[in-house]
């Protein structure tokens, strides 16, 4: 019998049988796994044990159960902070997956300039954060930010407002510029998402008559499940981790009034020195996110069925 050692594809196909065993898998999944062991798991499991006990951070760690999380629904802050979190995901969860959907559809099409507004929408989303912040204090704030200079200039200065560190529109204000940071962003993995979809089947709904908007909700949209599930995961935790736009716009003031659930577990960490009580915060954030994630699998799993 002879044996063939030889040709073009050889060793292609011996490497494909090596990726193809169980250990090498484990070989290779491994280092990822101990980086998130480290990174991720820990730091989380830490924070949680850390909730449960009274700590500043230096000398001994008191363990005091449930005292933390029950001073929690005492506390007027965070409540303040909650509501400011809860603003904040509603309107940017709004604006975000229904307007990046739409403005992929539009760039997804072959139009004059098209490339050169996905760079445009798309560069908000390379800038820092903390730079971010310091464009929109330049907009927004009450004295020296164009909007309220502007309408001084045109003489509607009835129309001025505390955009940002007053007692109201902070939490408005910050949605719309991670809406704005992320915008892009979430554009590019729409747009991912639609050349996925077959031309073959779009072409033949477009034989059949069907119009722009039946095409979209009857091809199109059922078509990107995945997708629109993955974006709306991106936005829920992404708004939960709202940290450096709120500190650098508004600083959680005044009184604390602006401060979203983050901001407000660093502040008690690390100004406070109340380490227990931050992780408590910090706990109640992410179980938060993790609920909300949930709840929103369920039921996009369950209309799907």
């Amino acid at each position: 019998m002879k044996i063939y050692h030889g040709g073009p594809g050889y060793k292609e196909d011996e490497r494909m049988h090596w990726l193809s065993k169980k250990r090498y898998k484990i070989g290779l999944v491994i280092p990822t796994l101990v980086v998130y062991m480290v990174f991720i798991i820990i730091p989380i499991g830490m924070s949680i044990g850390y909730s449960f006990t009274k700590y500043s951070g230096i000398g001994k760690v008191t363990f005091n159960g449930l005292t933390n999380y029950m001073r929690l629904f005492k506390d007027r802050l965070f409540w303040i902070s909650l509501k400011n979190t809860m603003i904040m995901f509603i309107l940017a969860f709004v604006l975000l997956l229904s307007l990046s959907f739409l403005i992929a559809l539009l760039l997804n099409n072959k139009l004059k300039g098209v490339d050169f507004s996905k760079s445009l929408i798309f560069s908000p989303a390379i800038i820092a954060p903390i730079i971010v912040g310091i464009i929109w204090v330049y907009i927004l704030d009450p004295n020296i930010g164009i909007i309220n200079n502007v309408l001084d200039a045109i003489g509607a200065s009835g129309l001025k407002q505390k955009w940002i560190g007053g007692n109201t529109l902070s939490p408005y204000s910050i949605a719309i510029i991670y809406f704005w940071q992320q915008l892009g962003y979430l554009v590019t993995v729409f747009i991912a998402g639609l050349k996925m979809i077959p031309g073959e089947v779009l072409e033949a709904v477009e034989i059949d008559g069907a119009s722009f908007i039946q095409k979209t909700m009857y091809v199109t949209i059922p078509m990107m499940k995945s997708t629109i599930s993955t974006v709306a995961v991106l936005i829920i935790t992404g708004v939960f981790k709202i940290f450096e736009i709120v500190q650098q716009t508004t600083g959680g003031g005044p009184n604390h009034l602006s401060e979203t659930l983050v901001t407000y577990s660093y502040s008690m960490t690390f100004n406070s020195g109340d380490y227990g009580y931050g992780m408590s915060l910090a706990t109640f954030t992410f179980l938060l996110s993790l609920v909300i994630t949930g709840i929103y699998s369920i039921l996009t799993r369950e209309r799907g069925e």
